[in-house]
C-alpha cells in the first residue's frame, strides 16, 4: 500500500511576520515573541528537511497575522490540491493567496469557494479515508464541499464532531502510522478512531496530541516527556521542537506547514 498518508517529498512553510503579536487565539496568555517564533520555526524547517524533502519557504504576509499557519489554508493531497475556507473571517483571504505556490506543484488546484468554510487544521488524511471534524471553523457544508471534490479520486469523507473547547480536530489528534493515532482520550472515547490502534497522550500533555508523522520522524512540541516515553517505547523516531510561541496562537506542529508529494509533471 502506498504510504500517502505520512511519506512526503516536499513541505510549504511561512515565515511568521512582525504581525503575529496580532493572531488570533481562545485564551490570551501574552503575545508570541517573534525571535523566538522565528527560531522554533527554523528548527521545524530543519526538521522537515532532515528527510530529505524539499522545504519551500514563504515570505511572511504582514496582512494576515495568522498566515504562519498554513496548513487551515488548503489540502495537499498525491492527485491534486484544494484551497480551503477558513472559518475565521479575518483569515479567509489566505487560501487563495496560497493558491499560485500550489500551482508550482500541482496542475490540478480546486478552491472551495461554496456558502460553507472548512479549515485544514480539522482534517485528518489517513490510508482509508479523509476524517473532518466540524467545530467553530468547519461546517457540514463546508465538509460537503471537500466531499464532492475528492471524491473524482475516489477519496471516502467521513464527518466527525470535534469536542467542545477544542478549536481543532487536529488539536487532539495525529497520524502517526497507518494503523496508528496519537490521541487525546476526550476525542478517543468519542469512538471516532475506532478501528484504528489508538496511543494516548499522557494526563495533562493534552497539548502534544498535535504532532506530525513526517517520513521516518515524528514531529511533537517540546516539553511532554511522558507522551515523549511512550512514544520512544512504541518504537518511534522523535524530534522535539519548541513551541510555546506557536502554542500563543493556538497553533501546534502540523498548522505550520503543508506536506506532500505532488504528481509528476
Amino acid at each position: 500500500m502506498t504510504k500517502r498518508s505520512y511519506s512526503f517529498t516536499h513541505a510549504i512553510t511561512r515565515r511568521p511576520g512582525n504581525s503575529i503579536v496580532e493572531g488570533l487565539r481562545e485564551i490570551d496568555t501574552g503575545a508570541p515573541d517573534l525571535e523566538i517564533f522565528l527560531s522554533h520555526h527554523a528548527d521545524y524547517v530543519a526538521a522537515l528537511e532532515a528527510t530529505g524533502a524539499h522545504v519551500t519557504v514563504l515570505d511572511a504576509l504582514e496582512e494576515f497575522p495568522d498566515s504562519v499557519f498554513v496548513e487551515d489554508a488548503a489540502l495537499c493531497l498525491p492527485e491534486g490540491a484544494i484551497a480551503m475556507r477558513p472559518g475565521a473571517p479575518s483569515r479567509l483571504a489566505e487560501a487563495s493567496a496560497m493558491v499560485p505556490s500550489l500551482q508550482e506543484f500541482y496542475e490540478e488546484v480546486f478552491i472551495i469557494d461554496g456558502s460553507g468554510f472548512i479549515d485544514g487544521g480539522d482534517i485528518l488524511t489517513t490510508e482509508r479515508e479523509i476524517l473532518v471534524g466540524t467545530s467553530a471553523r468547519t461546517n457540514s457544508a463546508g465538509i460537503e464541499e471537500l466531499r464532492s471534490l475528492v471524491g473524482r479520486w475516489n477519496y471516502s469523507v467521513r464527518e466527525l464532531k470535534t469536542p467542545e473547547g477544542v478549536l481543532h480536530f487536529k488539536t487532539d489528534c495525529s497520524l502517526l502510522d497507518e494503523e496508528t493515532i496519537l490521541s487525546t482520550r476526550r476525542l478517543a472515547n468519542t469512538g471516532c478512531f475506532d478501528g484504528y490502534r489508538v496511543i494516548h497522550v499522557a494526563d495533562g500533555e493534552e497539548a502534544c496530541a498535535n504532532a506530525i508523522r513526517f517520513n521516518e520522524l515524528v514531529l511533537m512540541p517540546d516539553g511532554f516527556p511522558k507522551t515523549e516515553e511512550t512514544l520512544l517505547k512504541a518504537g518511534y523516531n522523535l524530534r522535539k521542537i519548541g513551541n510555546s510561541e506557536s502554542a500563543k496562537l493556538d497553533g501546534g506542529m502540523s498548522c505550520l506547514s503543508l506536506r506532500f508529494s505532488p504528481p509528476a509533471k
